[in-house]
């Protein structure tokens, strides 16, 4: 079991880690870890593990093992493995990681600004999309304007968590149709955008402030079914 770091502070760049094990298709485990693992729509971190002596294991995806119970660090191929119990830093690509933060919580301001369940997402570096349940299709131009007032507002973005029975209890909650909440633990973690902006379950990672996603664009508006509607985004930077 690995302790995700990033789920408390996605602001962490490095961390040490002992391994625990090296799989034997070649993975990683480490005891703690500031590396995302794919899931949600985001994608796995990248970066390197650093070893007492100074060189590198470039790590090329980070996934999870059956059933979400730990992470798998995928070395570059062709990299020298290390040993089981050795210390190791992990760094994460952070350049990579604030970006995908950047549009996770954007897709989360338009989810908020058009009040739609989600029915699917993908979070890129340069361009990410969602999908929404919605029989007709938005005007972009007052949607942009509308995700950029709400950028500009400079909310608080924080997290907390509820237990199993009390998302239960509260099934509004959920905006995604197509993706479960992460449980397994007995918990489940909440990211709250501004007072009364957003609140939804998600394990992904985040900025603290909207302002720090700077300027959306929409660059494009689809078509995906009777009442499925995908809006494509970029960061203007």
């Amino acid at each position: 079991m690995t302790e995700p770091l990033f789920r408390d502070d996605a602001y962490l760049r490095s961390c040490e880690a002992r391994v625990i094990e090296v799989t034997g298709d070649g993975a990683i485990v480490l005891d703690r870890s500031v590396f995302y693992a794919t899931s949600g729509g985001q994608p796995g971190d990248t970066g390197h593990l650093e070893r007492a002596d100074g060189s590198r294991i470039e790590i090329a995806a980070t996934v999870y093992a059956d059933g979400k119970t730990g992470h798998r660090h995928l070395p570059a191929p062709g990299s020298f493995m290390p040993e089981p119990g050795e210390l190791v830093v992990a760094h994460v690509d952070w350049a990579r990681r604030y970006r995908l933060m950047r549009m996770h919580t954007a897709l989360h301001i338009i989810c908020a600004v058009l009040k739609t369940k989600i029915t699917g997402c993908q979070i890129g570096e340069e361009e990410s999309r969602i999908d929404l349940d919605m029989p007709e299709p938005p005007e972009r131009e007052a949607i942009e304007a509308d995700i950029r007032a709400a950028v500009a507002r400079d909310m608080e973005i924080s997290t907390s968590w509820i237990t199993d029975a009390e998302l239960d209890a509260n099934p509004g909650l959920i905006k995604s149709m197509s993706v479960s909440p992460p449980r397994g633990s007995g918990q489940v973690r909440l990211v709250r955008i501004g007072e009364d902006f957003d609140l939804q379950p998600c394990g992904g990672t985040h900025v603290s402030r909207t302002n720090e996603v700077g300027r959306i664009d929409i660059t494009k508006m689809e078509k995906k079914g009777k009442l499925n509607r995908r809006i494509r985004i970029q960061l203007a930077d």
